[in-house]
């Protein structure tokens, strides 16, 4: 018996999620639906749409793009497109981060990351390095080997928690005593580590944890200080979402490896980078094939999405976007800050274009409620775990952004009317 087609959609149990709603259009930080509703986002599509929705800057680029070259493979072969994004993205990046491997997604972005660091150790001979120091909340991804290193208690993945490589799990050291035990234990043990991983400032899908440039600077010190390679997961983080074009300018700090994505096409088309600095990529060269980076994807330089992105860096360079993201930061600050003392509300945080609701407790049945309430509202957001959030567009206008800050402050302060459970 034929069944009818589903879409099996991320994230989502798929017997008891909302009816999915379909969109027809986009335009600016607006989207419209087939009922002809429209919605302010107020998650910029995961945060990728980072100048809006159908910029006309980047949609002419990815069409004379398509009359031209819309992809060919880049073995032996290369094409413009990639070449252009690669030097803008060296420029922008600091010190010697000059050699950009790229890919689809940035769960793939970590992997090559992984990859590389596992085989850096290899070249030089030392092959029991092959352990990944990562942090509690942290996410990374939800191909294989990122789940290993994304918190396997906080995080989606416990069930396959034992079909992963062990990896090394450690709190953020934010406190002069958690800083000092680091050091201890990574003296002990950064002779089987190949890297470490974070997302720097800001943790993301693990529950937009914020942290300071201190402590960021300090992780980094101590990796120089013990040979580990730093791996820097820039998905979330990059691209003004926090304050400057990438957070480690904020710590001033050189990881070895960058991994980049998300925004990176402002939100048009699929492409990450997995972006080396020299002695990383030193240390592949050779004159046999198995010293060598034996990787690569069908799609990775796409000639359209290098296009988009290259669209995209353009309006970076030319148009106020960390100005705005400085805006942003101010009404968030001022807006949330209003629901720090309603009952079940744990923690409000800023940082950059990220507003962060924390309640007292996961939800569970209120989360299909919380998206029931916006969309009535009038706002596209997407609560998960216990945090109600907002990462608009770096474009939105002001009485946008109200809109979604003020049915934020109405659907949480309702919750905690209706759902928490005063103690």
């Amino acid at each position: 018996m034929t069944q009818n087609a589903t879409v099996w959609r991320p994230y989502a149990q798929m017997q008891t999620a909302l009816p999915a709603r379909e969109i027809v259009s986009t335009e600016g930080a607006t989207l419209t639906l087939a009922d002809g509703r429209k919605l302010i986002d107020g998650v910029a599509s995961w945060w990728t749409a980072c100048h809006g929705y159908n910029h006309p800057h980047i949609i002419q680029a990815i069409q004379q793009q398509a009359a031209t070259l819309p992809h060919f493979m880049l073995g032996e072969l290369i094409h413009q497109p990639a070449q252009t994004l690669a030097k803008k993205l060296s420029k922008l990046l600091p010190g010697d981060l000059n050699h950009v491997f790229y890919s689809e997604s940035g769960s793939v972005a970590v992997e090559i990351a992984m990859k590389m660091a596992l085989q850096y150790w290899i070249n030089h001979q030392t092959p029991e390095r092959q352990q990944f120091v990562y942090f509690q909340h942290g996410y990374h991804g939800d191909t294989f080997f990122t789940m290993s290193v994304s918190d396997p208690q906080d995080g989606i993945h416990p069930p396959f928690q034992t079909m992963l490589p062990p990896q090394l799990l450690r709190p953020i050291p934010t406190t002069a005593s958690l800083l000092e035990e680091f050091e201890k234990w990574l003296s002990n043990n950064s002779h089987r580590i190949a890297a470490l991983i974070l997302e720097p400032l800001v943790q993301g899908a693990g529950g937009m944890k914020i942290y300071s440039t201190d402590t960021l600077r300090a992780i980094c010190e101590l990796c120089r200080r013990f040979d580990v390679l730093i791996i820097m997961d820039e998905v979330f983080t990059g691209f003004g979402r926090t304050g400057s074009l990438f957070a480690i300018e904020q710590a001033d700090v050189l990881p070895d490896i960058v991994c980049l994505s998300k925004a990176l096409t402002g939100g048009t088309l699929p492409l990450a980078a997995t972006i080396a600095r020299h002695h990383v990529f030193q240390a592949f060269l050779g004159e046999t094939p198995d010293k060598g980076l034996m990787h690569g994807t069908t799609f990775m330089g796409n000639a359209l999405a290098c296009a988009a992105a290259n669209a995209s860096l353009d309006l970076f360079a030319s148009q106020p976007r960390i100005q705005q993201v400085a805006l942003i930061e101010e009404l968030l600050m001022a807006e949330l800050q209003t629901l720090k003392d309603v009952p079940g509300v744990k923690d409000v945080r800023v940082k950059g274009a990220i507003g962060v609701v924390q309640l007292a407790k996961p939800m569970t049945t209120e989360l299909n409620w919380f998206k029931q309430r916006f969309i009535e509202d009038g706002v596209w957001c997407r609560p998960f775990g216990d945090i109600v959030y907002t990462t608009p567009a770096l474009t939105i206008s002001h009485e946008e952004l109200l809109s979604i800050t003020n049915a934020i402050v109405k659907q949480v302060t309702t919750w905690s009317k209706h759902f928490y459970t005063h103690k």
